[in-house]
């Protein structure tokens, strides 16, 4: 019998692929009967709303593993950059596992989810307002945008990996190096 988190990991790789899959094709994909899914997730909506705590808690780890308020106090323009690079492959690696989370409109609009994402997006604008202050990143933008635009980065890249577009062993630097540098030739002026 499938565990509650084996069920989970294939509902992520089941909507991954196919955001418009049905609650039957979500526990054919987990190996399980629909009467069987539907003892742990009472619907659709419960079942979204776990994958996107879990899509969450990963965030929250890897803001709480970089030690983001610690480098934001620091100062120390180098580790901010390295922060942020570490940060974006990471944040890359687990946008293959929660990819559907980026951009599914109930996970984006349930109030718990929506709360508990906007306090943590809080904290990686502290960081990206630290890495202005340091001279990693321009400020003439705010550091929301800069937050908007990451968050769209990852969705661009997500989606890049579907169509084939960039291969996965250079979405780290090819990211990383669009988000410090951005789509400009290297030594030309706009």
């Amino acid at each position: 019998m499938s565990t509650r988190e084996e069920i989970l990991g294939a509902a992520q790789r089941r909507l991954n692929l196919d955001p418009t899959s049905s609650m039957a094709d979500i526990a054919a994909a987990a190996g399980i009967g629909r009467a069987t899914l539907h003892r742990h997730f009472s619907g659709r909506e419960d079942l979204l709303t776990e994958i996107g705590a879990r899509s969450l808690d990963r965030w929250e780890e890897r803001l709480d593993a970089a030690r983001v308020g610690d480098v934001c106090s620091s100062d120390d323009a180098d580790r901010l950059r390295a922060t942020l690079v570490t940060l974006l492959g990471q944040y890359l690696e687990d946008s293959d596992d929660f990819g559907f989370a980026l951009t599914d409109q109930f996970v984006l609009a349930e109030p718990t989810l929506t709360a508990r994402g906007e306090a943590l997006a809080e904290r990686e604008i502290e960081l990206f307002a630290a890495a202005q202050a340091a001279g990693v990143l321009r400020d003439d933008v705010s550091p929301r945008w800069i937050s908007q635009a990451c968050y769209g980065l990852l969705v661009a890249a997500r989606d890049a990996l579907r169509a084939g577009d960039v291969p996965r062993r250079d979405l780290d630097t090819v990211v990383a190096s669009f988000f410090l540098h951005g789509a400009a030739a290297p030594g030309k002026p706009l």
